[in-house]
């Protein structure tokens, strides 16, 4: 099937895609239906991409990063999306890329120099602690309490949807460290922390969900657990901008993921389509069939331009904020068209585990609901791009 790699525009971003899709081709569709069946992490494939040094792709190469962009994140999530893992190998490694940008931009040379290079090699394992059941998207109104006695905080509170917890040996935390009725903004107050996730002081409980099981969610509580100062990324209360930082290249790894994840399904629906013979010819000879498959063609074809688009602006430090949500939105969408799609287009077979579609499906789900909401992303675009009053 004919696909326009919009985003692999160069040879040197081709080798990349070539690079990464040789590791993912180690790990078929048989290995991740049953990692998704036992809900069995899958550490494998996280040592093959940390040994192929792919972990710090975006990391400053004095850490032992790549030091490459947004650009050739996006290219090797969007591979690890198109391969058997979908989702589920994403998550695996997602957090590496971007999610400890913070670190990054704000934290001491000392701290960067303690921290980045075992996230690079793979041997240390972190997760993010920043939703909380009662907040969800307002995360200005998260209750966890981090009180410096001394030079240590003592947290108070819990966590929801914080993924990996099962195996992390790191967390990043956001905590409030300033009552929010004592702030001049709700979203004043709040602290990043980079620390140890000792799970006998931190109660796990796994949520069950709908897929991905190969890679846990949980919920996390934490009873007067202790944090030292030093693990403080940046100033006291000004955890929340920190955490904005990432929140773009974000939203466009996650354009890529869904990319990847909608051509996947889009070649497996293609090929049943051709091989499938009902009533004496192949059921793709059916426009029925044939009409929605160059639909979700076209749309993530449109939805990698969106996200190219919004990859080019970030790495030349251009605003991207609209271009990084409108891309994620879009991919979301046609990720989720193709995989209910490639469901329908196997019938009855789509529904059963060996053809592998219905655990694209069920992963594919997620990308409308999180780490944004679609209709969030329609609000921000209303009221930042079109001038429209605010509406929550």
């Amino acid at each position: 099937m004919k696909t326009f790699d919009a985003l692999c525009n160069t040879p040197e971003r081709r080798e990349i895609r070539d690079a990464v899709r040789a590791i993912c081709d180690q790990f078929d569709d048989d290995y991740w239906l049953e990692k998704d069946k036992a809900h069995a992490f899958p550490f494998e494939f996280a040592k093959a991409m940390a040994d192929g040094g792919w972990l710090g792709i975006a990391m400053p190469e004095e850490y032992g990063g790549a030091g490459l962009g947004v650009t050739e994140a996006a290219i090797m999530m969007q591979e690890v999306a198109h391969s058997a893992g979908a989702f589920a190998a994403c998550s695996t490694i997602h957090i590496n890329i971007f999610g400890l940008h913070s670190i990054v931009k704000h934290g001491t040379d000392a701290q960067k120099k303690a921290w980045l290079p075992s996230i690079i090699d793979g041997s240390s394992r972190t997760c993010f602690g920043v939703t909380e059941p009662d907040a969800g998207l307002d995360t200005s109104k998260i209750k966890t309490r981090a009180v410096l006695k001394g030079d240590r905080y003592i947290v108070n509170g819990q966590k929801i949807w914080t993924s990996t917890a099962q195996q992390a040996d790191k967390i990043v935390l956001l905590a409030r460290t300033v009552p929010i009725e004592e702030c001049k903004k709700p979203t004043d107050g709040l602290t990043l922390f980079y620390t140890d996730f000792d799970r006998s002081k931190i109660e796990v409980r796994e949520i069950l969900k709908m897929g991905r099981h190969a890679v846990n969610s949980n919920q996390t509580f934490y009873d007067n657990y202790e944090v030292p100062v030093e693990h403080r990324i940046g100033e006291d209360g000004k955890g929340f901008r920190y955490i904005l930082d990432s929140l773009n290249p974000e939203r466009i790894l996650n354009a890529a993921e869904c990319v990847g994840i909608g051509r996947r399904c889009l070649e497996k629906a293609v090929k049943y389509a051709g091989e499938r013979v009902v009533f004496g010819r192949p059921i793709g000879q059916n426009q029925s069939i044939q009409h929605p498959l160059a639909e979700n063609w076209t749309e993530l074809l449109a939805a990698e331009l969106l996200t190219l688009r919004a990859a080019e602006l970030y790495d030349s430090g251009q605003p991207c904020g609209a271009e990084a949500n409108a891309a994620k939105y879009f991919a979301g969408d046609a990720a989720f068209k193709a995989a209910d799609q490639a469901v329908r287009t196997h019938g009855g077979m789509g529904y059963a585990a060996e053809f592998h579609v219905e655990r694209y499906f069920r992963e594919a789900v997620v990308m409308r609901l999180a780490p944004v909401s679609r209709e969030m992303v329609l609000n921000f675009l209303a009221e930042r791009e079109l001038g429209l009053p605010k509406s929550y």
